[in-house]
């Protein structure tokens, strides 16, 4: 006979709040209407008030989706994901993507229970007891806070969204300890992150780099992520300069890449790093120019090399800035084009020759890898030819991503490319594709992943079949970890381990409630595709190895 179930407490007297209380009133004071979960024995606290602060929760199948599911809630809509574990092993679950929301610089809170205050040292067998969750999550996040009273939650809260609205955006983590989530306490009045101006660079600083511009011979432009807010103002500062843009992963799109001046996500190819290296003046905006980013160091640059970047630290990482600017993208290309610095473009170099070069530079970059590459890419025109210009395309860690999508699918600014870069993690698309469409709903989402890497979440299929709403996941299957065999088999090494028994993922999907096909031709995957984003719930489209190649 199951137990009857639990009733709400009276309300706690007047000024006081129970710490569950206190920390969801502090996210609703932040705007915060969803959070991503998995409610366990020691957050029940938190999960009992969510309702009446119309903060809607969405519970995916593993802590580790619901990381993936909030970072990717956070890169579409533009406001802090927020995920909700219970204490030890959950907590742990979501630090790979806790990992990975602070490599991408995306703003996660993850709140969760900790052991009680005056809990001893000495390990005494407490459910789900761990020696420090703070330490272990200050290893992957910007911030791990443990609180030590009711109302200090609602300061850790507003905190976190501070330093999310004024410095680069990272996870951060918010330990309220056990007893202090049952406890009754004074809260004290809600708190709020301040209003903060967006940083602007150094006057003298854009007045030198302005300068640079203006006389550069053969400019460049290099987006990551962090120009993303500035679309408008990188467009056209690349047009007036005539200096052809190019993106990492997660800058991809920023600026249409069918654009004359694109030549897309391409900083891994080798023929992009040479030209890099031979421009006289390259303007970086907020892009690492990490190892991740370039899949080796970059060359020396032989000319100037401008940063603008909101994280000063960035001025010194890799690369040295020549010229730094650290202020909010935005603002500090606005000030560039307030200075009018047009005119970088030769007599005897016109639009028309630049525009050119561009093209034989695409085709170079192209080349290197055909043979590699080829067989995706009429399987990568079919998704193309389906999807409308606003839609999600969320990644993994895999070789029709990267080799790929990444280079080869197009995307405009109005859609979005979410990528695992930097911590490189497998199982992210499924997942981020369902935070995605939490995000947006009626905006298109597709994930993309190999079978490998889809094998890590695949549980989320459930969560899909949940929502009921359109989700194609489009699955090429090399049958296990390609890329690795690949790089056994380059080092004359036999391959061991990465050799997967075949999965019908068609049949698993329909077993969750969702729908599964094969698709053995392009055509076949657009048809397919066409009917996954009319049809509610998820369908999995698998592409079979023997016919992508």
């Amino acid at each position: 006979m199951s137990e009857p179930p639990a009733t709400t407490p009276a309300r706690p007297p007047r000024g006081g709040l129970t710490g569950g209380e206190a920390l969801v009133r502090a996210l609703a004071a932040h705007g915060v209407t969803q959070a991503f979960g998995i409610p366990g024995t020691h957050n029940l606290e938190i999960y009992r008030h969510l309702a009446a602060y119309r903060i809607d929760h969405l519970n995916p199948r593993h802590e580790q989706g619901a990381g993936y599911a909030a970072d990717a809630y956070a890169r579409v809509c533009g406001r802090p994901g927020v995920a909700i574990t219970t204490t030890g092993p959950a907590l742990l679950n979501i630090a790979a993507a806790v990992g990975q929301a602070y490599s991408d610089s995306v703003p996660l809170l993850v709140v969760s229970p900790g052991m009680p205050l005056r809990h001893p040292r000495q390990s005494t067998g407490l459910l789900h007891e761990m020696r420090s969750q703070t330490e272990a999550l200050r290893g992957v996040a910007a911030v791990s806070h443990r609180v030590s009273s009711v109302e200090e939650i609602g300061v850790a809260v507003a905190r976190a969204f501070t330093l999310f609205r004024t410095r680069r955006p990272r996870p951060v983590h918010i330990e309220v300890p056990l007893d202090l989530l049952t406890a009754v306490e004074p809260a004290g009045p809600v708190r709020t992150a301040p209003p903060a101006s967006p940083a602007t660079a150094d006057p003298d600083a854009l007045s030198t780099a302005a300068e640079a511009l203006r006389s550069a011979a053969r400019p460049a432009i290099v987006l990551g992520g962090g120009a993303r807010g500035a679309a408008a103002e990188c467009l056209r500062l690349a047009e007036e300069l005539g200096a052809p843009v190019v993106t990492s992963a997660n800058g991809k799109g920023i600026v249409a890449e069918t654009h004359p001046l694109s030549l897309g996500a391409s900083l891994h190819s080798r023929a992009v790093r040479r030209w890099l290296a031979e421009r006289d003046v390259v303007l970086a905006v907020g892009t690492e120019l990490a190892e991740s980013d370039l899949w080796e160091p970059l060359p020396a640059l032989g000319g100037t090399l401008i940063r603008a970047d909101i994280d000063p630290a960035q001025m010194y990482a890799g690369p040295p800035a020549g010229i730094p600017l650290v202020g909010d993208a935005r603002h500090t290309l606005r000030s560039l084009l307030a200075t009018r610095p047009a005119a970088a473009i030769t007599a005897t170099e016109t639009h028309h020759e630049v525009h050119r070069a561009v093209v034989a530079l695409r085709d170079e970059r192209n080349a290197e890898t055909r043979s590699e590459d080829a067989h995706l890419l009429p399987y990568l025109a079919a998704i193309g030819s389906v999807l409308p210009a606003n839609a999600v395309l969320t990644s993994d860690s895999a070789q029709c991503c990267y080799y790929g999508a990444i280079p080869h699918l197009p995307v405009a600014p109005e859609g979005r490319y979410l990528h695992p870069t930097g911590f490189g993690t497998l199982g992210y698309a499924l997942p981020a594709a369902i935070g995605a469409k939490t995000a947006d709903p009626a905006r298109p989402v597709v994930a993309l992943s190999g079978d490998g890497g889809l094998q890590f979440s695949v549980q989320e299929l459930a969560t899909a079949v949940q929502l009921r709403l359109p989700l194609p996941v489009v699955v090429f299957d090399n049958g296990g970890y390609g890329e690795i065999r690949d790089e056994m088999v380059s080092r004359g090494d036999r391959p061991t381990g990465v050799d997967l028994p075949p999965v019908d993922l068609p049949a698993l999907a329909r077993a969750y409630g969702g729908h599964g096909v094969r698709a053995d031709s392009p055509e076949a995957l657009a048809e397919a595709l066409r009917r996954a984003l009319d049809t509610p719930g998820p369908t999995l489209i698998t592409v079979p190895e023997e016919h992508s190649r």
